[in-house]
């Protein structure tokens, strides 16, 4: 008599589900596995954190990703299959390239205030992302990155813009808003503004469009005077 091995019994494979309530499920699995990661990082955040979240079990999960790693490539490739839908849509445009630029910082900014959880994974991955897990959040940004150089160097070769890196133009955009929306409440916790207001976003919208323009060499922008500067007392008097 044959005596089965564990080697030998075939595990059944178990089909994903599928249908309406599924694709609820999952979307829902996805939308809280993004808070939980942007609010621990993927080294601390638990399957069980995210299914105690949703209402599932677990073992649940697993039925719609095999392991942690997969959700979170899962919610890396919806953040960023998202945004180049975005960026792509403003890049196809018909305005001048110099103005495709500009609203592409404008949907940038528009995506953190719809979507702040953003800023601190990528937080998180400048921090202390593996890696091995650096590389797959390169390869999900990679296509949004590449969409963005190719721009900015056709603007270079119609002579619209000055010969700047394109990676340290994308990094100086992106990395200003995470800071800003990440940071500037633990750092300077006394400032008495939330910098996910519409205000302050605007505000900084303003602070990456002038960034911008000066590092492509589309415009000038006028120095700022502060509101509290005191009055030119020579000039005053001259106009008396």
């Amino acid at each position: 008599m044959q005596v089965e091995t564990a080697a030998m019994i075939e595990v059944p494979h178990r089909a994903r589900p599928s249908g309406p309530k599924a694709e609820r499920t999952r979307a829902t699995v996805l939308d809280v596995a993004e808070h939980v990661f942007a609010e621990k990082g993927y080294a601390a955040a638990r399957l069980e954190d995210v299914a105690a979240r949703v209402g599932i079990r677990r073992a649940s999960i697993v039925y719609y990703f095999r392991d942690k790693r997969e959700l979170y490539d899962a919610v890396l490739g919806d953040i960023f299959g998202d945004l180049l839908d975005r960026y792509q849509a403003v890049l196809r445009a018909p305005a001048p390239l110099p103005q495709r630029i500009e609203a592409i910082v404008d949907v940038w900014v528009g995506y953190i205030a719809e979507r702040p959880t953003v800023a601190r994974l990528l937080l998180w991955e400048a921090a202390d992302g593996s890696q091995e897990r650096t590389a797959v959040a390169a390869g999900r940004g990679a296509a949004v990155i590449a969409a963005l150089t190719s721009a900015i160097h056709e603007g270079q070769r119609q002579g619209l813009f000055h010969p700047i890196d394109p990676i340290h133009f994308i990094v100086t955009i992106v990395g200003a808003t995470v800071f800003f929306v990440t940071a500037t409440s633990r750092l300077v916790p006394e400032w008495p503004f939330n910098p996910l207001s519409p205000e302050q976003l605007a505000a900084h919208r303003a602070e990456l469009l002038g960034i911008s323009r000066r590092l492509l060499g589309t415009g000038i922008t006028p120095p700022h005077r502060p509101a509290n500067r005191a009055p030119n007392n020579r000039a005053v008097a001259l106009h008396r």
